[in-house]
């Protein structure tokens, strides 16, 4: 309790820096430390979430770009690695991953006849439709209770920062 207030384990952290290193303020940490903290518990949340469809997270990723392109969803490997942040070696890896579960498939691309473009299959597009619907109502049960406002301006905030990354 702080000033009347529950505190979290940031408050615990930030508290035991003041008195540990006093010449040092760690005030940032009450923003990026929660930011940080509530991101490995969302994390978790949306494990559990796709844990019943078979679907890590970066495979969800995956596929719910190319559902976003389409029913067939089909993107090539370099702008879906784009599109979801990943390393090339990484994306190889899970598109192996994911096309030997059968979810989705390599074709020649029409645009490129050297290149490839990765589509998903008929499984691909109804597994990711039903992950989608959890996924949408794990994320609703994670916000946390404020008012119509206050999640307007918390996003409008969150954007900001993020766009200073972007």
């Amino acid at each position: 309790m702080k000033n009347g207030k529950p505190s979290d384990v940031v408050d615990e952290m930030n508290q035991a820096w003041k008195r540990e290193r006093p010449d040092l303020d760690p005030s940032a940490l009450g923003v990026v430390g929660r930011v940080i903290v509530l991101a490995q518990h969302l994390e978790r949340s949306v494990d559990s979430a796709l844990t019943p469809f078979g679907l890590s997270l970066g495979q969800f990723d995956i596929l719910a770009t190319l559902r976003r392109q389409g029913p067939e969803g089909k993107m090539t490997p370099t702008n879906l690695m784009k599109s979801v942040l990943l390393s090339s070696g990484g994306m190889t890896n899970r598109i192996d991953r994911l096309e030997q579960n059968g979810l989705i498939r390599r074709e020649e691309d029409p645009a490129d006849r050297r290149g490839v473009v990765v589509g998903l299959t008929k499984k691909g597009c109804e597994l990711i439709d039903r992950a989608t619907e959890a996924r949408f109502s794990e994320a609703m049960e994670s916000l946390p209770p404020l008012k119509r406002e206050e999640m307007k301006n918390l996003a409008e905030y969150l954007r900001r920062w993020l766009l200073t990354f972007e």
